[in-house]
């Protein structure tokens, strides 16, 4: 990735629209960076990878279905050793 002042992307905003193309582009102002600017492809992927991301919910927003197989879960036999643990 490289990384360009606003500046100058601003001023030579035709040349990295094509470069943009083979590499996302972080744009700094002040040493800093502020942003990014990605090829419509990436963005796409990136919206795709959030919209699958696992949800968190507290508590008391959890829906029934997941509160029902909370319920009835059971570990499994192989893990009998751990309760002398909790006991």
């Amino acid at each position: 990735m490289i990384e360009v002042p606003a500046t100058k992307f601003v001023k030579n905003f035709g040349q990295y629209r094509e470069q943009v193309q083979r590499e996302a582009i972080a744009i700094t102002s002040h040493g800093r960076t502020s942003g990014y600017f990605l090829s419509e492809h990436e963005y796409m992927e990136y919206l795709q990878l959030k919209a699958s991301s696992r949800k968190a919910y507290n508590v008391s927003e959890l829906p029934d279905e997941t509160i029902s197989a909370l319920a009835t879960i059971e570990m499994d036999s192989a893990h009998d050793h751990l309760n002398s643990l909790v006991d």
